[in-house]
């Protein structure tokens, strides 16, 4: 077959899968503006190639800061078929358990911060923060403080697009035309430190402390369950806090007797350089998923305190009434102990520190700008925000946001998102140097192309 040939019969594929996905497919977050499909059929490493056989480096981790380890992992595959010719599915409801659920337990015990030994499966992220919730509030009711029941939220955070999870976050969008969201939920403001004049000349932490003081003593400190948030906000824009913020956070709500519920769905497993970015502030909670089993499958876990746990399991009478299907499918669990191991082994939390460091560098020259506002990089995670009028501050409207998301894919084949007025890039976290500043340079001449 020539290659006149197969491009052809590529084109024609490609036609194909887009037709059918137009005509049967509702996307997340889709957008009727919006009519063309790029359709992904095969990765390694950090590149994925679309259905017409042109490859893109990935710079969002499968889209969405899922694929820590990379695609096309043999010894993943071979893990998932393993354990589906010995055992594909069997519950943990009730007394019913499965092996690889439980070796992956006391894995996830053994890398959480101290005292965090109670583990339960999830799905993904957004039925982990459902879970997360619901655990909050039957912690304090079985505890006797049967008013517990609101929780804090902030402006921006993002914790999924279910009915709870959405009105925890902090994104109006997600709620039009769905009805009430649900009820005893405030928000607090997000700690964005490119945005001084929110502050009104105060220290970001000192303002945002006395502001969330200010709204708990406002509601009633007895009536408040937990208080819900990413170390990092990813849908946000990569909003980093001031290392100051969490540790008083977490001292301001010990001292109200509220929970802490930190959303590592994005930044766990690795993504910081960490296992996980809230360790130095012990949550009661952490939320996860992505990184877990780096997409190889569908999976999530809520890690708790001890005391938590024990809790929620031990009223005879009106057990936890809480779970799903999928709760610790052994496929997997058993891709996610893998997935794991390759991330010790390998040293995958190093190379996200060395992500940050290339990122740093090959970004810097982009900071003067004049449709810049900031550049912030955390581990894997960048943020670009932008703007239309550097005069005013005005954010880049979505049009042009489309616009540079469209000019690096379409012209030097580079995968990122836009969040807002930010330009977003998560890679897996087996990113080369070289790619790294493949993706660094193509962000450069679009952004100076578009300034």
């Amino acid at each position: 077959m020539t290659n006149a040939s197969q491009a052809q019969g590529h084109a024609e594929y490609a036609a194909t899968l887009q037709a059918l996905d137009r005509k049967h497919l509702i996307h997340p977050h889709q957008n009727p503006t919006r009519t063309e499909r790029n359709i992904f059929v095969r990765g390694k490493g950090s590149v994925v190639w679309d259905a017409a056989d042109v490859p893109f480096i990935d710079g969002m981790a499968g889209g969405n800061w899922v694929v820590a380890v990379g695609h096309g992992r043999a010894e993943l595959a071979e893990a998932a078929a393993a354990q589906a010719e010995k055992l594909e599915y069997f519950s943990l409801w009730r007394e019913y358990s499965n092996e690889p659920a439980i070796r992956l337990g006391a894995r996830l015990a053994e890398l959480a911060p101290a005292g965090m030994n109670k583990i339960h499966f999830t799905s993904g992220g957004s039925d982990g923060t459902e879970a997360a919730l619901k655990i909050a509030r039957r912690y304090h009711f079985e505890r006797g403080d049967t008013e517990r029941t609101w929780i804090i939220g902030r402006q921006f955070g993002y914790h999924g697009t279910t009915l709870a999870g959405g009105s925890v976050s902090g994104m109006d969008d997600m709620h039009f035309g769905a009805g009430p969201t649900m009820p005893h939920v405030t928000k607090v403001s997000p700690p964005m430190l490119s945005h001084p004049e929110m502050f009104g000349g105060q220290d970001p932490t000192d303002f945002l402390l006395r502001e969330l003081e200010t709204e708990i003593l406002r509601i009633g400190p007895e009536k408040i369950a937990a208080m819900i948030g990413e170390p990092v906000m990813g849908g946000g824009g990569v909003i980093v806090a001031p290392e100051d913020y969490w540790p008083r956070i977490r001292t301001l709500l010990t001292k109200y007797g509220i929970l802490l519920i930190a959303d590592e769905v994005i930044t766990g497993f690795g993504r910081t350089g960490d296992w996980f970015a809230s360790a130095h502030y012990s949550p009661d909670i952490i939320v996860t998923a992505k990184g877990i089993s780096s997409g190889y499958a569908p999976l999530g876990a809520v890690l708790m305190r001890d005391d938590i746990g024990e809790v929620m399991v031990g009223n005879p009478e009106k057990f936890f009434f809480h779970g799903l299907t999928y709760s610790g499918h052994p496929v997997a669990c058993a891709l996610a102990l893998v997935n794991l191991d390759i991330i010790e082994r390998e040293n995958i939390l190093g190379q996200a520190k060395k992500i940050e460091s290339w990122f740093t560098e090959g970004l810097d020259g982009i900071r003067d700008l004049p449709n810049v506002h900031d550049v912030r990089v955390h581990g894997a995670m960048v943020g670009i925000e932008l703007t239309a009028d550097p005069n005013t501050g005005e954010p880049m409207p979505f049009d042009r946001m489309v616009a540079i998301i469209d000019d690096l894919r379409g012209k030097h084949r580079v995968l990122a998102r836009d969040y807002g007025p930010t330009l977003v890039v998560g890679p897996p976290l087996v990113l080369e140097e070289e790619q790294a500043a493949e993706i660094s340079a193509a962000i450069t001449d679009v952004l100076r192309t578009r300034s």
